[in-house]
């Protein structure tokens, strides 16, 4: 028997019926494709919260349990076995690799690593102070001009290659960002180093000197790219699969995805959180901050708790949490910014108020801390939600491709505006 849902409009009595869609795990979805040709009504969901806009395979979110899974893998398990690299090709090809399939995945990210020596002029020509973000979006739409080969990609052995291209880019994009908006020298790909090591060698390097990089970091920043590499139909992921609709080039859509994902309420969110530790200051003010955050006459919010779809808790936060302290013990930091983070968070997981409202430390919590520590500045906090979350919208952007036929993103609105002014 086919399961429907009945529609049953109480002004005329009329009944409509819907298929209901079922996936292989969580809610089950209404397909109401057919909804306005039936009824002559538009639905109305506001930042589309109970709208499926796509069929994926590839992410799966419980809210209410907590749960975070790429193609089948918990993120627990591939926090603790796994690299982000291993991710990355799991999110691009279905499976985990093997030994050789990973070599050869890591080979061909590395000789790709390198950028356009034309792309320098793009770089230059934004003023000293740019935000490494505006540099960012801008270099990544330019790749298509730079790399045209891949303007037009039909077939899948085509648009793999421009998927490890740009997750390859990206880091290097990222590195000489910030480098030029501080001014200083361009520090290249170094081959011998790790995908993410190599990134923070770009970072950190200056010419003709050591650069020490622990194991403990190198781990730490992985795994904050893992956490990051995709998280379902979020406000920068649908972005690229609605450009995509478009079947605009890929790097258009990618830069339109970095775009989205500068919001303060999107990937913006860590260095929120740090910015509002910096405010408090101490640990001494951190009582006055909590009863400003429980007076709903106050306009103040604690960030990097709660989250818009994890009712219970964030499952990539509690993986942050035991890395974040692996770190800070290890690299030997015990700043001010961390005791004010600690005690903050001492009595959120304590306090009736948030308990009772679910207001659990979020992932952007703990990894704006551990960039921090890191000594990654506030601004490059959203670039590398961007380096960890690309192979997430490639993929998104593949799966899309795949499809049978792609149809053109085109949401409806709800008319409120004046009518019939015009003279008669």
């Amino acid at each position: 028997m086919k399961n429907t849902a009945t529609l049953i409009d109480n002004r005329n009595g009329k009944s409509y019926e819907f298929d209901i869609l079922k996936g292989t795990k969580g809610p089950d979805a209404i397909d109401i494709s057919s909804f306005f040709s039936k009824t002559g009504m538009f639905t109305f969901d506001r930042g589309y919260t109970s709208t499926a806009m796509c069929r994926s395979s590839i992410t799966y979110i419980d809210g209410l349990k907590g749960e975070l899974m790429y193609r089948g893998y918990d993120i627990a398990y591939l926090a603790k076995n796994k690299t982000f690299l291993d991710v990355a090709y799991l999110l691009l090809n279905k499976k985990l690799p093997t030994k050789d399939e990973f070599d050869n995945f890591r080979y061909e990210l590395k000789k790709r690593s390198y950028i356009h020596e034309g792309m320098m002029k793009i770089f230059d020509a934004f003023p000293s102070k740019a935000h490494p973000m505006a540099i960012l979006q801008a270099s990544v739409s330019a790749l298509s001009a730079f790399y045209a080969d891949h303007l037009n990609m039909d077939k899948p052995e085509e648009y793999r290659e421009m998927a490890m291209r740009i997750i390859a880019k990206i880091p290097t994009i990222a590195a000489f960002s910030y480098r030029f908006s501080r001014g200083y020298p361009i520090i290249y790909p170094n081959l011998d180093r790790g995908f993410t090591e190599n990134f923070l060698y770009m970072m950190r390097a200056y010419p003709y000197e050591h650069v020490d990089l622990k194991p403990i970091e190198i781990k730490a920043l992985d795994t904050v790219f893992m956490l990051h590499a995709d998280h379902e139909q979020n406000a920068s992921t649908t972005t690229v699969r609605t450009v995509g609709s478009t079947h605009a080039h890929p790097y258009a859509c990618i830069s339109a995805g970095i775009g989205a994902l500068w919001g303060w309420a999107h990937g913006g969110a860590n260095e929120g959180v740090i910015r509002q530790l910096e405010e408090i200051g101490s640990v001494e003010n951190v009582d006055k901050y909590i009863a400003r955050a429980k007076d709903k006459n106050d306009p103040f919010r604690l960030m990097g708790f709660g989250h818009r779809v994890y009712k219970n808790f964030d499952p990539r936060a509690k993986v942050l949490k035991t890395m974040r302290d692996e770190l800070i013990d290890e690299i030997g930091i015990n700043s001010e910014l961390i005791k004010v983070a600690n005690k903050i968070e001492e009595i959120v997981l304590s306090d009736e108020y948030f308990v009772s409202r679910n207001l659990y430390p979020n992932v952007d919590f703990h990894s704006g801390l551990i960039l921090k520590a890191l000594g990654i500045p506030n601004d490059m906090f959203a670039v590398i939600f961007v380096i960890g979350r690309t192979p997430g919208w490639i993929s998104q952007w593949m799966e899309l491709k795949e499809q049978d036929t792609i149809k053109i993103v085109r949401p409806r609105q709800l008319y409120i505006g004046d009518t019939d002014k015009a003279p008669r």
